[in-house]
């Protein structure tokens, strides 16, 4: 039987936040994020998301001369890219945040341009994931002084993230390029 003194004790949360709050949440110690982390963060897994939605779109649509490795190479950067965002969301909820990955969020703050709707050949999805890829970097990097600032540890979650898909978009991009002249 739970006693008035073991029962949560909810409080209202701001219209449309969701569940309501209650005494037992949040109740260990530790460092809490600014909302200025917790906003970083949140730019930083809308594009992760959005990343890994892309990526799908592209993998179901694409056609053209070396298909199979290019449908192979995006299943491994939509695996990377939803876990990644599984580990800022976690990162997030560590620090006492609260992730908002709902697709309306998502679709509304996401820094990446919309992918095209139908076939696309496989030399211009090279092209547009490259550039998706390059602009959620973009994103981690333009957040990173401030969150390394406040918490290093959420900066290296970046630094590793940043390193894979600056890695992918190398790899991918390689797919259009020609060699270099040599002199």
């Amino acid at each position: 039987m739970t006693t008035t003194a073991e029962r949560p004790t909810t409080t209202s949360a701001p219209a449309g936040a969701g569940a309501k709050l209650t005494r037992r949440q949040n109740a260990e110690k530790g460092f809490t994020a600014s909302k200025k982390l917790t906003d970083a963060l949140q730019e930083v897994l809308v594009d992760l998301i959005e990343l890994h939605l892309q990526g799908k779109q592209a993998h179901w649509n694409v056609v053209g001369k070396n298909f199979r490795d290019l449908h192979l190479q995006l299943d491994e950067i939509i695996d990377d890219a939803r876990e990644f965002s599984d580990v800022v969301a976690e990162r997030m909820r560590a620090l006492h945040g609260l992730p908002d990955g709902r697709s309306d969020t998502v679709a509304a703050t996401t820094t990446l341009p919309e992918y095209p709707h139908g076939e696309v050949l496989t030399s211009d999805t090279v092209d547009l994931i490259t550039q998706r890829l390059e602009a959620t970097v973009g994103t981690m990097r333009r957040v990173h002084d401030d969150v390394d600032e406040e918490d290093p540890t959420s900066a290296d979650v970046l630094h590793a993230i940043i390193e894979k898909l600056e890695q992918y978009a190398w790899m991918v991009s390689a797919e259009n390029r020609t060699p270099a002249k040599k002199r």
